[in-house]
């Protein structure tokens, strides 16, 4: 394992964190905890997040919350900062890339997964920036995917979804900016989570992938963890509107 980098800038501050009880979310729970940050998090999986929380040293608070009811995100959100002060960065993690035929796509499925993908992004945001405003900047860390970028098919819903990430990223850096509040997009490759090993990674999958790679290890879901830690940090002070790649080249 590297010997990765301590930020002194992380230590104390208020991280608000979605989907953070499984995977890639896990890895980020862990990683700011172990910064000094006080570390909430929000997920629907009840049983893993409360697991995570006790199983985490450090200041960390759970709370459940179905991010396809706004109501419900604003009230897990006001709960966490109830607990741990108001959110100085946030990472809008949460979301489900699962598969599906263009041709089976209703309109329901369509909004459901615009709901589960991209709508709470930008109402997490607008939850958390009056209290970035308050304490004269914060950090937004938006989590994109390389899918869309790279073509992938078999999930239009998602592709979708996945590609205005990037554009709430760059106008909300805009409209964010006087405030001293930046935002970023961090743009995964495919990364070898237990869901994913569990459900797609096979021999022929990763061969394939492998050759679409320029490194030839596989991505574990701790280096976008530690890429996430990077813009929450003062280190990265004059980075925003900008996408981060953690895809070891595979576009």
């Amino acid at each position: 394992m590297p010997d990765f980098a301590i930020y002194p800038s992380l230590k104390g501050k208020t991280v608000f964190i979605t989907g953070g009880a499984s995977g890639i979310g896990e890895q980020m729970v862990r990683a700011f905890a172990a910064q000094g940050a006080r570390t909430g998090f929000v997920d629907f999986n009840r049983e893993a997040g409360e697991a995570l929380a006790a199983d985490t040293d450090g200041e960390v608070a759970f709370e459940y919350c179905d991010l396809r009811d706004i109501d419900n995100l604003q009230s897990a959100f006001a709960a966490l900062a109830e607990k741990l002060g108001p959110a100085t960065v946030l990472v809008n993690n949460a979301a489900r890339d699962d598969r599906h035929n263009w041709q089976d796509v209703t309109p329901d499925y369509w909004d459901e997964r615009m709901a589960t993908n991209i709508r709470h992004m930008f109402f997490a945001i607008q939850t958390v920036a009056p209290g970035m405003i308050a304490a004269g900047g914060g950090s937004i860390i938006n989590m994109g995917s390389n899918s869309w970028w790279e073509a992938g098919g078999g999930m239009p819903a998602y592709t979708t979804a996945k590609s205005a990430v990037h554009g709430l990223t760059r106008t909300m850096a805009r409209d964010l900016g006087d405030h001293s509040i930046r935002v970023n997009a961090v743009v995964p490759g495919w990364i070898m989570t237990e869901r994913q090993k569990d459900l797609w990674v096979t021999p022929e999958a990763i061969d394939k992938h492998r050759q679409r790679q320029c490194l030839p290890d596989l991505i574990e879901p701790v280096y976008l963890a530690r890429m996430v830690l990077f813009l929450a940090s003062d280190d990265s002070a004059m980075c925003t509107a900008s996408n981060f790649m953690v895809e070891a080249g595979s576009i």
